[in-house]
């Protein structure tokens, strides 16, 4: 496989970003987007053909790359790229219709990260979208091993934690009285970890809540399509699901998930807000509202991502009772969650994934029904 090869000297210090995309208005919008960061430097290409031709000749860190396209489709575009070069290809579609479902597709077949983009209005791309596509991109490019390459922090944004979206409880979390409980948090490279740890669970496992963050529209589509893999029940959550055994509710894109305690069970609460931790849903909000809601009757698992949503999140579940694993370095895509949460010491044990398949295929639940509450 084929890495970064020769760049001009000028340019070596900064992060190379290839956008193919047949809409004029979109390259030019994401170069300009992408630019306000002085250490990304991007070019354009209006279809796959082209976009080889200038691969060929200067191989960039990144490509982002749109679905629809004319003379080859953006899935028929990476297979063929990475048949030569390692090079991380970040989706970027709209949501209607099919988009979704192929952006899924390129996922599975080796793209890193996804990014939303509104059908109309492009060019009035709001500031956190602006915000995600940038840290879309640092996240691909530190997905595979790279060269020596120095990364440049992002610009300065306003930067919320969970008490922007839930407020730290002042009274002890109530274990005893509730079921065991699994939240999962990730982000670039997520998608296929949380496939590998959902596949071989079954009706006994308990309740599972995860954050992954992706783009409203995807995580319906991701929900839909673990749905039809897994022996589990999977959904994208909504206000009032119930958490229960054998189910895993997925964080809708662009909303946060909390959980609740309501008698003996947990109930899914899904609310706008800021960022936090530069993104929504936020791993760093579940987190929380577990480790108030569960407490000691809580696993937390944090999986492969960039950047640190989820660390003090997981924290507070570890102070909480709460046991919680971390992706070891060697499965992860990216080791900058885990990383970040075990340098926090958030994490009671670091484990591959493989390693926290099986701990969750050891934890079984009694099946539980509570009068007067629908299943």
């Amino acid at each position: 496989m084929k890495g970064p090869l020769h760049r001009q000297d000028s340019n070596q210090s900064r992060l190379q970003v290839l956008v193919v995309d047949d809409s004029a208005v979109a390259r030019q919008v994401l170069k300009q987007i992408l630019e306000t960061d002085p250490a990304i430097q991007v070019t354009t290409a209006s279809d796959p053909i082209i976009a080889f031709g200038k691969i060929e000749k200067c191989v960039p860190d990144v490509i982002i790359t749109d679905l629809e396209m004319p003379r080859m489709d953006g899935l028929t575009f990476m297979r063929q790229l990475l048949r030569t070069w390692r090079i991380p290809v970040v989706v970027c579609s709209g949501t209607a219709g099919t988009g979704a479902s192929s952006a899924m597709s390129m996922l599975e077949e080796g793209a890193v990260e996804v990014i939303a983009r509104p059908r109309v209005g492009l060019r009035d791309f709001l500031h956190e979208s602006a915000v995600m596509l940038l840290d879309a991109v640092w996240s691909a490019s530190c997905s595979r091993p790279r060269s020596k390459l120095r990364y440049a922090p992002l610009l300065p944004q306003p930067r919320f934690n969970a008490d922007a979206v839930l407020p730290r409880s002042k009274r002890p979390p109530v274990s005893g009285r509730t079921p065991k409980i699994i939240a999962i948090g990730s982000s670039t490279g997520g998608i296929e970890a949380i496939r590998e740890l959902l596949r071989p669970l079954d009706d006994a496992s308990p309740g599972i809540v995860i954050a992954q963050h992706m783009p409203q529209g995807f995580t319906n589509a991701f929900a839909r399509r673990l749905n039809e893999e897994c022996q589990i029940r999977v959904k994208e959550a909504v206000s009032g699901d119930r958490v229960q055994n054998g189910c895993a509710l997925i964080a809708p894109g662009n909303r946060h998930m909390l959980i609740h305690t309501r008698g003996g069970y947990y109930l899914v609460e899904i609310k706008d807000g800021p960022l936090v931790s530069r993104h929504r849903p936020s791993v760093d909000v579940l987190f929380r509202s577990v480790a108030q809601a569960a407490g000691a009757n809580a696993i937390g698992i944090i999986l492969t991502g960039m950047g640190d949503d989820g660390a003090q999140g997981l924290l507070e579940m570890k102070q909480a009772g709460a046991t919680t694993f971390a992706q070891d370095e060697n499965s992860c895509v990216v080791f900058g969650m885990p990383k970040e949460a075990i340098k926090a010491g958030a994490v009671s044990s670091v484990l591959s994934l493989g390693e926290i398949r099986n701990q969750l295929l050891s934890m079984k639940e009694p099946t539980k029904t509570v009068p007067g509450v629908p299943s």
